[in-house]
């Protein structure tokens, strides 16, 4: 199977065979070629290998439609619950420049209390069941290869299911995943020592299968009632992690630090963000760096929600992360949208190569107050860890409520998580082993009894699943109703059909956005949008964000709803598109010949605005190509126009018209017309219309060469008038 950049891909082939399907290859993977590079007319300092197929940033269009791809890792989080939607949006992630996808939760794959197999495939928003990963990493295997790289699959093992579930990940290839004890026992309130024996036995397995290990320290910020005033103990935990790990067997290039900048505007966050982040960086110089943003501080707008991720992004790249993750504002709304998670891809891959050789030009100053705030930070997080050792150890720490308490440290406010040693899921679980025991299995961790000769323990029992591959037991799905072939045949007109609905989340789910600005207080704005959206037929409705411009004068809405019906694409009525000539291809045409154009706005139309955007060289009008424009312009007579284009010699005459009102637009244009026929020029002269209510047929309907409405942009209207001289140049030798 092979994907085609101009189809779909079909779910349907990818379930095929998927019993027997094998993972391409295991591990971690960097991006490659990463360096100086030249790109178009640019040397770039920070880039790594293009993409053999991708979409560039929309203002790559200026620049030759380069796609430079900065030298760190991009994330993207997908939670939609259904695999099979999740694989097209991962598809479309790719094209953006992501490889590292991750499937995260919706629920929480850490309250599963073991594997789950044949359980309906929209549990928990996660990939917990062996057929979805498995799906999931045969679609990105065929997805590497129509973009060029290697993408990483990545995952949760978490809970007191992690061992298993890691078993599982190692078997179908996932390339990395969240294993961190402290946030079991913290955020989920597993058993402490049950926490961190499954850790090992899990890490462990991860090492064997060259996966990376991300963390999940961040959460203490994330978490706790003032964020920006744990930052001494997230660098404990950082570093409870990294040496436990380190401990099971663990590479160092294996383990990554997951942090997140302990807050966000109008917090002063900089000043704040970067000691931070330059003290983990030094403290943890022998590891990666996964930098995201923090969910704590995302609210509903979309605006918002990008100026921190930019702000992030600046300390990212002063302090060099390796995974730069991406975070939209859907986290604050629970809207998990796939055009979201590509304009967070692309908000990183603009400010990480806008931001391309920033540390070639710029030094932090460790003289001033970066250096004091840093030493600080160490400071406050060894005595940390000295008096986490005073008292006994990391579990009686925790017993005694250190951890995500709202103090600074050394400061503490007695109100930080509490969990006890005999207490939580999975207590009283864990037995130390027999002298005698063994275990037939690899990537086995602590005392294993083996006989003497054995190259591996599995050799006793003729290999275990990590070896021999055909001792997997695939499962299927066993809900008659909630499994992926009843939502295929469900979607099926939507996915393959002539349909066409509006999808956000899952195929054919109707949901469409609109933004609104109501001339009301906040709470009625509220209230008004839903009644807007009511009774232009839509369901579902909710009010994603409400920003008020003023108390009493307006304030903007963004609603959401579902629209009840499809567009059948054999109904729709669409023209031939027009190929817009390169603006190389019209600058040497316009260097062969030079042109010159005279415009106006006609009769008594004082409406300019749209005319000068397209001839101003400033808003990329035609001037930018050589094109001489002589500009009379507004409620210029017909016959004063007409004149002008003779005494100018001009090649077109360019007539823009606003104004409707008793048909004056269509009358003043045929008049510039039947005026180029008495006067004896229209042979020679193109004559183009152009207006918000002008089209292309009700020009020619005139006699025009061409109508341009709304939108038009200043190379169409240049790309035309030199394929119209082109054909009048033909014209006249035939």
């Amino acid at each position: 199977m092979k994907l085609e950049k101009d189809k779909k891909i079909d779910i349907e082939e990818i379930l095929k065979g998927l019993d027997k399907y094998v993972p391409r290859r295991r591990g971690w993977h960097w991006r490659e070629g990463v360096g100086r590079r030249k790109i178009g007319d640019f040397e770039y300092y920070q880039v790594s290998e293009p993409l053999k197929n991708s979409i560039p940033l929309p203002a790559a269009k200026y620049f030759g439609n380069i796609d430079p791809q900065p030298d760190c890792v991009i994330t993207t989080e997908i939670a939609s619950g259904r695999f099979e939607d999740d694989i097209r949006r991962m598809r479309m992630a790719a094209w953006h420049g992501a490889d590292h996808i991750m499937v995260i939760r919706t629920l929480g794959q850490s309250h599963f209390d073991g594997l789950i197999e044949g359980t309906p495939e929209g549990v928990g928003g996660v990939p917990i069941t062996r057929k979805q990963v498995r799906a999931t990493r045969k679609a990105l295997d065929l997805i590497e290869d129509e973009v060029g790289r290697p993408i990483n699959f990545h995952s949760y093992v978490s809970g007191i299911a992690g061992p298993e579930i890691a078993v599982m990940f190692a078997e179908e290839g996932v390339n990395g995943a969240h294993q961190d004890p402290q946030y079991n026992v913290l955020y989920r309130n597993v058993n402490m020592v049950r926490s961190f024996v499954d850790a090992a036995v899990a890490k462990k397995i991860m090492a064997d299968a060259d996966m990376l290990q991300i963390d999940g320290a961040h959460n203490a910020n994330a978490t706790a009632k003032y964020g920006w005033k744990v930052m001494p103990e997230l660098l404990v935990q950082h570093a409870i992690n990294t040496m436990y790990s380190l401990k099971v067997g663990m590479k160092p290039e294996n383990i990554a630090l997951s942090t997140v900048p302990p807050d966000a505007p109008p917090a002063p966050c900089i000043r704040l963000d970067l000691p931070y982040a330059v003290a983990l960086r030094q403290l943890f110089k022998n590891y990666k760096i996964r930098a995201q943003m923090n969910t704590k501080y995302i609210e509903h707008d979309t605006r918002e929600a990008t100026v921190t991720h930019v702000l992030n992004l600046l300390i990212s790249r002063l302090t060099s992360a390796d995974i730069q993750s991406t975070i939209t504002p859907d986290e604050g709304r629970n809207v998990p949208w796939h055009y979201n998670n590509i304009n967070a891809i692309n908000t990183a891959k603009q400010a990480l190569i806008g931001m391309d050789g920033l540390n070639e030009m710029v030094k932090l100053n460790f003289d001033g107050e970066l250096g004091k705030k840093v030493r600080e930070l160490k400071m406050r997080a060894i005595l940390f860890m000295e008096e986490i050792l005073e008292v006994g150890g990391y579990f009686k720490a925790v017993e005694a409520g250190f951890f995500v308490d709202s103090g600074y440290y050394p400061e503490r406010n007695g109100d930080g998580i509490v969990r006890t040693i005999n207490g939580g899921i999975g207590a009283g679980t864990v037995y130390k082993r027999d002298k005698d025991y063994m275990a037939p299995v690899c990537s086995h961790f602590g005392y294993n009894n083996l006989p003497e000769g054995l190259n591996k323990p599995c050799d006793l029992i003729d290999g275990c699943t990590l070896c021999k591959r055909e001792k997997i037991q695939y499962i299927d799905e066993l809900d008659e109703t909630d499994n992926v072939h009843n939502r295929l045949k469900e979607t099926f007109e939507y996915r393959k059909g002539d349909k066409i609905k509006p999808e956000v989340e899952w195929a054919g789910d109707g949901v469409i956005s609109m933004n609104l600005f109501l001339p009301v207080d906040e709470r009625t704005a509220e209230y008004a949008a839903i009644k807007y959206a009511e009774k232009l037929g839509l369901t579902d409705i909710a009010v994603l964000s409400k920003l008020p411009m003023h108390p009493a004068e307006g304030t903007y809405v963004e609603i959401r709803g579902r629209v009840q019906f499809a567009i059948d694409k054999n109904e729709l009525v669409i023209p031939p598109e027009e190929k817009i000539l390169s603006d190389e291809e019209i600058e040497e045409d316009i260097k062969r010949k030079p042109m010159k154009v005279v415009a106006a706005t006609v009769g008594n139309d004082e409406h300019s605005v749209g005319l000068r955007e397209i001839l101003d060289i400033k808003h990329g009008g035609i001037e930018k190509y050589g094109i001489k424009v002589v500009y009379l312009g507004t409620s210029v007579p017909v016959e004063k126009l007409v004149d002008a284009a003779i005494e100018e010699n001009a090649d077109a005459i360019l007539v823009s018209t606003i104004i409707t009102h008793d048909d004056v637009h269509i009358k003043n244009m045929k008049k510039v017309h039947d005026l180029c026929v008495e006067k004896g020029i229209r042979d020679r002269v193109i004559l183009v219309g152009g207006g918000t209510q002008i089209t292309n047929d009700l020009a020619k309907s005139v006699g025009f060469d061409a109508g341009f409405g709304r939108g038009t942009k200043g190379n169409q209207v240049a790309s035309f008038l030199v394929k119209r001289r082109r054909e009048m140049e033909n014209e006249k030798d035939s």
